[in-house]
């Protein structure tokens, strides 16, 4: 079945697409693919480097695109960066911009408490990270109007690059129509 829904649309929303690796690898698998990021030089970069790959600033709180434009959605540690309380407005506007059957791929750290960094690649940053119980993600989804088609949780890596699990959440929108 996989990400892309069965009514044919084979377009697919990569939210929160950073540098656009995850935009490009779907389009390397033959999907169409549009990436959207609230940061304009992540979207420079992006285009930088994936010329020809479509890239747009936004916010995944208020996609810039028409209402069941996408078969499916991609949003790669994206959530991450999303406080608690914008969560059910993002997952609201992910089922807008589905059409009926489409899917959603989220991809996210578990755990109770945030994590900060002032830090990174010897910079001063102010970046937070937020991890979540699936089960949390899962109701947020569903009272969204995103069932929950399959959850995954795994252990973290021994390369010692991880310190949490990580959660993998597929949602599916209403019924085909």
């Amino acid at each position: 079945m996989g990400l892309v829904s069965q009514t044919g649309n084979r377009l697919i929303a990569d939210v929160g697409c950073g540098t656009g690796a995850t935009t490009t690898l779907f389009g390397e698998f033959g999907v169409d693919t549009i990436g959207i990021d609230l940061s304009p030089n992540m979207i420079a970069e992006a285009r930088r480097r994936h010329p020809g790959v479509s890239f747009h600033v936004g916010s995944m709180t208020d996609l810039p695109f028409d209402d069941n434009r996408f078969g499916g959605l991609c949003a790669w540690y994206s959530i991450i960066h999303t406080p608690d309380d914008a969560l059910p407005q993002v997952f609201s506007e992910f089922r807008r911009v589905l059409r009926p059957g489409g899917f959603a791929l989220m991809a996210f750290q578990v755990g109770d408490q945030p994590r900060y960094l002032t830090e990174a690649f010897g910079r001063g940053v102010d970046l937070t990270f937020h991890r979540r119980r699936p089960d949390a993600v899962a109701t947020l989804l569903e009272q969204a109007g995103l069932g929950v088609y399959a959850t995954l949780v795994r252990q973290p890596d021994d390369d010692g690059l991880e310190s949490t699990p990580q959660a993998y959440v597929i949602a599916r929108s209403g019924a085909v129509a």
